[in-house]
């Protein structure tokens, strides 16, 4: 790790690369940057950091390092939907990997079922068949206001 004097991005600054780099899929200099980030707490927990190291270690397909990281904290609503995906793709490939086979809808399912969202990227509401709870409700409602 680098020293901080020497480090010429502030930690929001450094996030924001890691960011940029993530949705580019740049992942070799992904994985070269978060290399050098100073040993700071506000380096290394920044959200986005965090959420880049799980990018990094499903690419790498260390799929236990992606469940502890995103187990780690509780991450903020914007993050939310990246680490679902996350979470539930690493979950996929790991047993796509072990059954050597593709998984169908309802192997999905049933690994959604097995493998729910940790409460550090949940937002709380229950599903149904992939819908929020209140989402057939609000159209619903809103069919009839028609």
């Amino acid at each position: 790790m680098s020293d901080l004097g020497s480090f010429p991005f502030s930690a929001d600054q450094a996030a924001c690369l890691c960011h940029l780099m993530e949705v580019s899929s740049e992942i070799k200099k992904l994985e070269k940057f978060l290399w050098t980030l100073p040993n700071y707490e506000n380096y290394q927990q920044h959200e986005n950091v965090l959420r880049s190291r799980a990018f990094l270690a499903f690419n790498e397909q260390q799929y236990k390092e992606v469940y502890r990281i995103i187990q780690s904290k509780p991450y903020s609503m914007n993050n939310h939907f990246a680490l679902q995906q996350l979470w539930l793709n690493s979950h996929y490939a790991e047993s796509e990997n072990s059954r050597k086979k593709p998984l169908g809808a309802v192997g999905k399912y049933r690994i959604r079922r097995k493998f729910p969202l940790p409460r550090t990227i949940w937002d709380g509401e229950e599903t149904s068949y992939c819908f929020k709870v209140r989402s057939p409700q609000h159209l619903s409602s809103t069919h009839l206001e028609i």
